[in-house]
């Protein structure tokens, strides 16, 4: 099993939140990548957006995206500890 483009660019979208605070959304223009727009009208259908084209993230959104930046966040480390 492996990502699908959808899945990264929802990764993407996640990357994009600042976690150290709930005050604090985002918004997808429409002159964004579709690639980009659709990623954040599925994270909304999952629950994990409040809106379509961005807003705050839900409960599950922040667990969401808290796994999706620490998982970056390994995948560098580990990255540079190789070389």
């Amino acid at each position: 099993m492996s990502y699908t483009p959808e899945n990264l660019a929802e990764l993407n979208v996640l990357m994009l939140y600042d976690l150290s605070t709930n005050q604090e959304g985002i918004k997808i223009h429409k002159t964004a990548d579709p690639a980009v727009i659709a990623a954040a009208h599925s994270l909304f259908e999952k629950g994990i957006i409040t809106l379509e084209d961005g807003g705050y993230l839900t409960t599950l959104g922040r667990e969401a995206a808290e796994h999706a930046q620490s998982l970056f966040t390994m995948l560098g480390a580990h990255s540079c500890e190789q070389r």
